[in-house]
């Protein structure tokens, strides 16, 4: 199976097993240079088949291992990357080819965007989560010690090559971080893919192909959707943070030590639909069927024990979506539509993080 979609002049190809498609037409690479960013563990398991698919189209083909985790995204591990580029010499004809998860995607687009004022970038995403979300969207980012992704660029890539196949050596909380993702696009904009994945999440974690396929190719096409209607920030892009807010706390305030991004992003979508009942937005059955669906992911509903109200509140005022003291947030208001909705009430913020805390839907 192979599907090909497009966003603006990027192409994203689909495809069970990426290595098989030495059919494709990788033209946009011919005769460049090619510098691969990736990890230690990435380039033990697939590396060498990556550069025997490129064989045909360039002589010249590097390679750079970084450390993988959320908190090696900074500006050391950019700087360290970018010597390396000047002190080889790498010109405007080069193409950094992004092999990895999330970290990898946004480092990788990130030094891209800005060395020499922009040079080309393929992603190639080896995570379920990366393949659902992180690659797609243009948005490149590193971490500050105020919060998750506050420095960043938006930049298109040239290609993003998607193989099914890397997932078969996924650990399995990968593949459940990776749900968090999806499950995320069922709430905000797709009620009958969220009872989709409902119905198939037994198979999609036992990763059944052709479920598997149908699910990373759905979210990609809603993502692709929204970017199609502008590459930057509209009112519909801003709806992808769902859940961000408070799981971007959860993973500063760990130091991105011992939450995946996924687990982290559940409970904060646990605790928007708090907000959301709190505000009385949402309807009590369909905030259970969230929790209900989190749950079933084996994806966490309750934060970390010791991160208190304040820990939150002292994170999320540094949140991007923010207008200097407003905190604004992304809510649900059924399942399949979400709303922003600014200056929310801090008292109600507390009480949410609160009723969360205590796993509150479970008694009502």
């Amino acid at each position: 199976m192979k599907k090909l979609l497009k966003y603006n002049s990027c192409n994203v190809l689909i495809s069970n097993n990426l290595f098989n498609e030495l059919n494709y037409n990788f033209n946009i690479i011919k005769n460049k240079r090619i510098l691969i960013i990736t990890n230690k563990l990435i380039a033990s398991l697939y590396l060498s088949k990556l550069k025997k698919l490129f064989d045909s189209v360039t002589n010249y083909l590097k390679y750079i291992i970084i450390p993988d985790g959320e908190k090696y995204k900074t500006m050391t591990t950019v700087n360290n990357i970018i010597l390396i580029l000047l002190k080889k010499n790498y010109d405007n004809n080069t193409i950094i080819v992004s092999f990895g998860g999330g970290v990898i995607s946004d480092i990788s687009g990130f030094i891209a965007s800005i060395y020499k004022r922009g040079i080309d970038i393929i992603h190639i995403p080896t995570t379920l989560l990366a393949q659902v979300d992180a690659c797609i969207g243009n948005k490149n980012s590193i971490n500050h010690k105020y919060g998750k992704n506050m420095i960043g660029t938006f930049y298109e890539p040239k290609l993003i090559l998607i193989g099914l196949n890397f997932l078969n050596t996924l650990p399995k909380k990968e593949i459940y971080s990776g749900l968090s993702e999806i499950i995320k696009y069922g709430i905000i904009m797709d009620k009958n893919f969220f009872f989709w994945i409902k119905r198939n999440l037994e198979n999609l974690i036992s990763l059944k192909l052709k479920l598997l396929y149908q699910c990373v190719t759905t979210c990609c096409k809603l993502k692709v959707n929204i970017i199609n209607k502008n590459k930057i920030n509209n009112t519909s892009r801003v709806l992808l943070n769902f859940g961000h807010t408070f799981g971007h706390a959860i993973e500063k305030y760990t130091n991105y030590n011992y939450w995946s991004h996924g687990s982290a992003i559940a409970v904060g979508i646990i605790i928007a639909t708090y907000v959301s009942l709190n505000l009385n937005i949402i309807k009590i059955k369909h905030a259970k069927l969230i929790r209900s669906l989190i749950i079933k992911a084996k994806l966490p509903i309750i934060g970390p024990k010791n991160m208190n109200v304040n820990d939150y509140i002292n994170i999320i005022k540094y949140d991007k979506k923010n207008n200097v003291d407003s905190i604004n947030l992304i809510l649900p208001v059924s399942i399949g539509t979400a709303k922003i909705f600014c200056n929310v009430d801090k008292k109600i913020i507390i009480k949410s993080i609160l009723d969360s805390k205590q796993d509150l839907l479970s008694k009502i």
